[in-house]
């Protein structure tokens, strides 16, 4: 994997739920954390489709990674009180 993006996750889908317009997973990371992941399509999604989705994704496993943020400036406080 690219050295900019940080894993966060490996996790094992448990249940597939198919919606119209998408697809929810839902799973268990090694560490007992457990994980939602919303899939969304643009277009409705016809009956067939769903069923072959669920089915390959009920046997898969995610892993969740993270590009990595640079540090903010701490922001700088303004103290009226110490002002003369």
């Amino acid at each position: 994997m690219d050295q900019e993006y940080t894993r966060l996750a490996d996790i094992e889908v448990e249940a597939v739920r198919p919606d119209v317009q998408g697809i929810t997973l839902t799973g268990q990371a090694p560490d007992h954390s457990e994980y939602r992941l919303d899939v969304h399509f643009d277009m409705p999604i016809d009956a067939r489709t769903r069923a072959v989705l669920g089915e390959l994704l009920s046997h898969s496993g995610l892993t969740i990674s993270r590009r990595g943020v640079e540090p903010a400036a701490p922001a700088r406080r303004r103290d009226r009180a110490h002002r003369t």
